[in-house]
């Protein structure tokens, strides 16, 4: 019997395990897949929005704009890679000037700071590659850029590293609540008991409520395409640079990444299956044109690849948090779209509160509130590189040529905790085939380095864990 178990290893459900492996309870995270990181949180645009967007009063709004203002402190102690870039939101359109200004006063209602307008002039100024057609632009200076899959990873790792439990490839099928308010969790191999369930599954998260309550909830994929250009395109702007948003979002985006380069999208697209993260002709189109209107001359030519992801759009528009009525001891974390990696450490903080109270639980007297990541050799001086590679020679051959990754890197990898057992584990977590040529040179050198390190055959050797094998039948020698 589990105290807690919660569902889904995404940047929710991991904020949530590291804010509760604070206090003496049995906690474990129940995930589909075969690492943290696989779903919606690492195919989005790793974007820490100020919070000026949400409706005011909405949960969307009250969690960003916390989540927001802990990432400073939390990506330090985390060791996560993460910049106060700004962000514009551009008017093209005179007509529509006025529209800045509500979206400023919603910003202030919401609680966040430093936020003006910028006129043509000053806008232009800072941002020469802006559309020749900005009138005027909100300016968010606290806006940031972050990792998306180094966040979650750190937040997993600490608190795996304080005794929470991680279970991989275990899909939840059902879950029941039993006559004494417990919770029996069905999984294709065994079922889990728990007082208290979190329910942070995603795309998923309005089935899994509905298995339990008599109030139904309907989360609808919401799918986003993205373009993502090499390093060489990764000045092209300094913030990040949004239309006027819609109905269906914050629209289409561009911004330069945590890592130097530069990313367009996403669209917008309501889909049935939440499996669908395939990228079409069509939506690419859309993406490209999109991020035209408020961007000039964007070097498409420099594109290296492109993806999707899907959000977790509940009807209703805003997050839902806390417990159905008809539910006890479960907790929903359901409709969890954007700005929903800004809001997790708010969230996570919210929810392990609520839990903490119903068990009383005690906090612990030796937490680890802090991690490291994996070294990044190609960030170190020279003399600093030497002695690491004197200390262990693997830090001295490159793997990655792109990124500059080394085998030693992708050896911390594989081997701290909750490593890396796919080559999507080691690319999330080193960057090792997100350069431009994509794994073209590095892909069968980090396939053998996991062959031998895992000690498993080359065919069970995945890209992301499951039925996605490289090689299917050995070479006989």
């Amino acid at each position: 019997m589990k105290d807690v178990i919660i569902i889904g290893a995404g940047v929710i459900g991991c904020a949530i395990a590291r804010e509760l492996s604070k206090y003496h309870l049995n906690v474990c995270v129940i995930e589909a897949s075969e690492d943290v990181c696989t779903g919606t949180s690492k195919a989005n645009s790793g974007i820490v929005h100020a919070g000026f967007d949400a409706k005011t009063g909405s949960q969307k709004a009250h969690f960003n704009v916390i989540g927001s203002r802990m990432m400073p402190q939390l990506t330090r102690d985390l060791d996560v890679p993460f910049k106060r870039n700004g962000a514009l939101v551009v008017c093209v359109d005179a007509s529509q000037r006025p529209q800045l200004d509500e979206l400023l006063e919603r910003g202030k209602a919401n609680g966040v700071e430093n936020l003006r307008i910028l006129e043509r002039a000053e806008l232009h100024a800072l941002e020469p590659n802006i559309s020749p057609n900005a009138v005027a632009a909100l300016h968010a200076p606290d806006s940031g850029i972050i990792c998306p899959f180094k966040l979650t990873i750190a937040l997993a790792e600490n608190a795996y590293a304080n005794g929470v439990e991680f279970i991989f490839d275990t899909p939840v099928q059902d879950i029941r609540r039993q006559s004494d308010g417990t919770f029996t969790l069905k999984t294709p191999d065994k079922n889990f008991t728990a007082r208290c369930v979190v329910n942070a599954a995603g795309v998923y998260s309005g089935e899994l409520h509905n298995k339990v309550s008599a109030q139904k909830l309907h989360v609808t994929p919401r799918r986003g395409e993205y373009c993502l250009l090499d390093k060489s395109a990764g000045n092209h702007v300094h913030c990040t640079i949004f239309p006027q948003p819609t109905k269906m979002g914050k629209g289409i985006l561009v911004t330069p990444t945590v890592h130097g380069n530069l990313i367009v999208g996403p669209n917008a697209e309501d889909i049935d299956n939440p499996e669908y993260t395939n990228t079409t002709r069509e939506g690419l189109e859309k993406v490209q044109t999109g991020s035209a209107s408020t961007v000039s001359n964007i070097p498409l030519r420099q594109v290296i690849t492109s993806f999707a992801g899907l959000r977790a759009h509940e009807d209703n528009g805003d997050f839902i948090i806390g417990e159905p009525e008809d539910v006890p001891n479960f907790i929903d974390c359901v409709g969890i779209e954007s700005p929903g990696l800004s809001a997790a450490p708010a969230i996570g903080v919210h929810v392990a509160d609520i839990i903490a109270a119903k068990f009383n639980a005690a906090n612990k007297e030796n937490w680890i509130g802090t991690r490291k990541d994996i070294v990044a050799t190609a960030e170190l001086t020279p003399e600093a590189h030497n002695e690491l590679i004197r200390q262990n020679p693997a830090y001295g051959t490159i793997i990655c040529r792109c990124e500059s990754i080394t085998e030693g890197e992708i050896l911390d990898a594989i081997h701290r905790p909750l490593g890396a057992r796919s080559l999507d584990g080691v690319k999330r977590r080193t960057r090792a085939g997100m350069g431009r040529c994509q794994s073209g040179f590095c892909m069968h050198r980090v396939m053998a380095i996991l062959h031998r390190e895992l000690g498993i055959p080359m065919e069970e050797v995945t890209k992301s864990g499951g039925k996605s094998q490289i090689v299917f039948e050995s070479m006989q020698q």
